[in-house]
């Protein structure tokens, strides 16, 4: 007879907690939950977003093979988990323990040795460090039938903390207000500041021109708080699922098509980009400034984001120094640093200074930015003719025509190595296998084998197209007026047809790996949609501040490059009593996150911010 192995599960909470501050109840949960999910998987031996399956196998003389398939792995062939051997006895069953993924519902594929046997296919979703058994066996000796059956012998720790991590979040205002105290740790001068905006400031107001007094540096009172506010939130979601994200599948970037949180981010600050530029290079032309003096810095700027990416952000460094023979040339600032080049020097080459008292009233205003920039359209329309022609009609060795899934077990395993197709080639064929990212977010759940940059070479087009549709956005003129523009929401439209509204099924699904134009078009959507409620809440109504979103939008370059240089060091990181605890990886990646804010803060309170 078999006895189902229980582990007690205890997790005492003192009735004084509710005296404590938010932040050590919720420290106290993380580490108590964490201790007890430590003392249930000691003798398991199971890792984070796993679960114990014990496979009963109670046929007599058949062996039982069991595969499984992950739901969000599409069109995947079903992966080996165990095999079983038989039962020689009746009533006494073989037994095999497996470690089985929870993150999403699997399906269970029974294959056995006898012939003629229906074998079923069982569909579950597994909770984490639960203890479940499968068994198997038949209805009678009769009949060829058999049953499975799935029975919770422990039932699983509710491991989704995500709602205590955003009530602690929503605590950081206050902690901001506490650091006000340690303000004046900073008080001695720092010769190493500078007093600027950083990239893509949209009311920025230096020059190049060393004519200009020193007066011109100062910051505008025209700066728009929801600007810094939307790029703060984005950098903030950045870091915050850089740095882990507590280890949950929606803070991770999406293994192929589909959409998280993780893969909003980066777009969006693209977006925002290309809205600063609009603005800030409109400002100069007004005031009449060269646009040989504007390209100049504009040609600079991109090289040193280009330098810091290569240089000082590369993965690379984990291998060893830094070598050419494994240089990783693609990367976020790289992507960025041209994105905003190609894009300021379009907005030169075509841009008109708008006038202050233009308004958005005019009969014809939705249509201004097409009627009067109409190169600008034609230049971007060229761009996206060359994304779907070199993506749907470049011929990859080995992989069909239009091929846009990740290879791997994808596919029913039929391309193995056609990842990103066109994409994915273009990067191998002009950079080189060692020069890109070697751990695509497909390689775990597709098993792809092949190295598969996401910041490559044809996906930047596209980024090119997410910040042009940032200069877009016209609730942000000089009226300063709500004014809800057709062309963002078309772009929406667009996106429901090219998706089909579904993550794999459309004709080009919202992929961030590909950066395809479903994805740009989704995205510069939602961005649209949120910068306008931003502004509305900040700029119009001044019912919020933007804080503290608004503190590391203002500091952004040096908010992501600190993240990044200074991850593994402490009070960012430190060694946990359970790495495979969400719990511990949570509390560390909001406290990591949360001193990023607060570093922002006391910079700008001291007025220094880093000047690219």
């Amino acid at each position: 007879k078999y006895y189902p192995c229980t582990i007690p599960l205890s997790c005492p909470l003192a009735t004084s907690v509710g005296i404590l501050s938010p932040f050590k109840i919720l420290t106290y949960v993380f580490l108590s939950i964490s201790a007890s999910d430590l003392s249930r998987r000691r003798p398991l031996g199971l890792k984070i977003d796993q679960a114990l399956l014990l496979v009963h196998n109670e046929l007599i003389h058949e062996n039982l093979t069991v595969s499984w398939l992950s739901d969000y792995c599409y069109q995947c062939l079903y992966q080996d988990l165990v095999s079983v051997p038989m039962s020689n006895t009746s009533g006494k069953p073989s037994i095999v323990a497996v470690a089985v993924d929870s993150q999403h519902p699997v399906t269970l594929h029974l294959n056995g040795t006898g012939a003629g046997r229906e074998l079923p296919r069982i569909h579950y979703h597994f909770g984490e460090f639960g203890n479940y058994s499968l068994v198997v066996k038949s209805f009678d000796s009769s009949t060829k039938m058999i049953s499975c059956d799935i029975i919770i012998n422990e039932s699983p720790v509710n491991s989704h903390l995500l709602s205590l991590g955003l009530s602690w979040l929503s605590h950081i205002p206050h902690m901001v207000r506490i650091t006000k105290v340690s303000r004046q740790l900073l008080a001695s001068p720092l010769g190493w500041c500078f007093y600027s905006k950083e990239l893509g400031s949209p009311t920025r107001t230096d020059s190049t021109s060393s004519d200009v007094p020193a007066t011109t540096w100062t910051v505008s009172q025209r700066r728009l708080r929801s600007l810094d506010t939307f790029r703060g939130l984005s950098l903030i979601i950045m870091v915050f699922v850089n740095y882990g994200g507590g280890k949950y599948w929606f803070f991770k970037h999406q293994s192929w098509n589909g959409l998280t949180l993780a893969d909003l981010v980066f777009p969006w600050f693209v977006f925002i980009m290309g809205t600063s530029i609009s603005l800030s290079l409109n400002s100069m032309l007004r005031r009449g400034c060269s646009k040989w003096e504007v390209l100049g810095k504009a040609l600079w700027r991109s090289f040193l984001l280009f330098l810091i990416g290569i240089v000082i952000v590369n993965p690379n460094y984990c291998l060893g120094p830094l070598s050419w023979g494994n240089l990783r040339i693609p990367g976020v600032l790289q992507r960025l640093g041209f994105t905003y080049l190609v894009v300021a020097v379009l907005e030169l080459l075509f841009a008109k200074a708008v006038a202050e008292n233009d308004t958005l009233e005019t009969p014809y205003f939705a249509l201004r930015d097409i009627l009067l920039y109409w190169p600008q359209w034609v230049f971007i329309l060229t761009l996206e003719a060359t994304w779907l022609g070199l993506t749907f009609l470049l011929i990859v060795p080995g992989c069909p025509k239009g091929y846009l899934g990740p290879g791997g077990i994808g596919d029913f395993g039929k391309y193995p190595n056609c990842t990103g197709g066109a994409a994915g080639y273009i990067d191998h064929l002009l950079l080189g296998e060692k020069h890109i990212y070697q751990h695509p977010s497909s390689n775990v759940l597709y098993q792809t084998t092949v190295a598969y940059d996401p910041e490559g070479i044809l996906g930047t087009i596209n980024s090119i197209c997410m910040a042009f549709f940032g200069l877009q956005v016209p609730a942000l003129c000089a009226a300063m007026k709500i004014h809800i523009n057709s062309n963002h929401l078309f772009q929406g439209i667009i996106s429901a047809i090219l998706t089909k509204c579904s993550k794999d099924e459309g004709y080009i699904p919202a992929n961030k790996n590909l950066w395809s134009i479903s994805y740009v078009t989704t995205l510069s959507c939602f961005a649209y949609l949120l910068l306008l409620l931003i502004y509305y809440l900040v700029d119009v109504k001044k019912w919020w501040s933007g804080a503290p979103f608004f503190y590391p939008g203002m500091n952004s370059i040096l908010v992501y490059v600190g993240h990044e240089v200074f991850e593994n060091y402490f009070p960012f990181k430190w060694k946990m009593k359970d790495s495979q605890s969400h719990g511990e990886h949570l509390a560390q990646n909001l406290v990591a996150t949360s001193i990023w804010v607060i570093i922002s803060y006391l910079l700008y309170r001291k007025r220094i911010f880093w000047k690219i």
